[in-house]
């Protein structure tokens, strides 16, 4: 299939497409709370012995991470990483992906916010 074609994208970039629909179904609810947060996608978790309590695990695999910003002269934003191939080795299909996506969002988003997951509103 030509690139043009929609069947010829990657397994990377629908998984990227799933990030981006949570993430802005979320900046509509919660900009202000948002603004300077980013979000990115990592094929696979960085090889650590020990993972912090940042990161979001099932099991020994992890999911996702936050890296909480840093203010000051050397300032760093907040950042969520999801981990694409964990997360799609755990769903059966698309929509199971986009459901397991979601929630780990979601969850990273409360953590960062202070928040229960479950007072995290979406559409």
């Amino acid at each position: 299939m030509p690139a043009s074609v929609p069947l010829s994208r990657t397994r990377a970039e629908i998984f990227d497409d799933l990030v981006l629909d949570t993430v802005e179904e979320l900046e509509r609810r919660y900009a202000r709370e948002l603004a300077g947060i980013e979000f990115a996608v990592e094929d696979v978790p960085p090889d650590l012995n020990v993972y912090d309590t940042d990161v979001l695990e099932d099991g020994d695999v992890p999911l996702a991470r936050l890296l909480p910003g840093r203010p000051g002269r050397t300032a760093m934003p907040a950042r969520i990483v999801l981990y694409r191939r964990p997360l799609e080795y755990r769903a059966a299909d698309r929509d199971e992906l986009a459901d397991l996506v979601h929630d780990v969002i979601i969850e990273q988003v409360a953590n960062l916010l202070g928040v229960d997951p479950e007072d995290i509103e979406t559409d």
